[in-house]
């Protein structure tokens, strides 16, 4: 099973940000955190890098049922989804799978909740 979704898609950097945002949106998620991995690289290693973001999204109602079930996973909350810039115009979109990391926790009660956040994020990943 691969840990990730990911489809390539044309279109600039940004307005690949802002389908992928309106996509989680209409699928639950919104945006907790947003991480400018160029930036960053170039701020604190003055290294150039390609336009990389990661984007922190989270479905309360899930995330509330989880914690529930389990109270530790919140190490793996938020469900990361990257946007990186392969070429000019060409960006990758690439998701979490939640059935692939809650194989590590081993609680029957997160199955359900995985099974649907994976289908919500491979939803907003073929939508693009």
């Amino acid at each position: 099973m691969k840990y990730y979704f990911n489809k390539i898609v044309n279109g600039t950097f940004e307005n690949v940000i802002d389908k992928v945002t309106k996509e989680l949106k209409e699928e639950g998620f919104g945006i907790l955190t947003e991480i400018d991995v160029t930036e960053t690289l170039k701020k604190k290693l003055d290294v150039d890098f390609k336009k990389y973001r990661i984007l922190g999204a989270c479905n309360p109602p899930y995330a509330h049922e989880a914690l529930q079930a389990e109270d530790k996973i919140g190490t793996m909350l938020p469900c990361n989804v990257i946007v990186q810039e392969i070429e000019a115009g060409v960006v990758e979109v690439a998701a979490v799978n939640p059935m692939a990391s809650m194989q590590a926790v081993e609680n029957e009660k997160l199955e359900k909740i995985a099974d649907e956040i994976t289908a919500k994020l491979e939803n907003v990943i073929e939508k693009l």
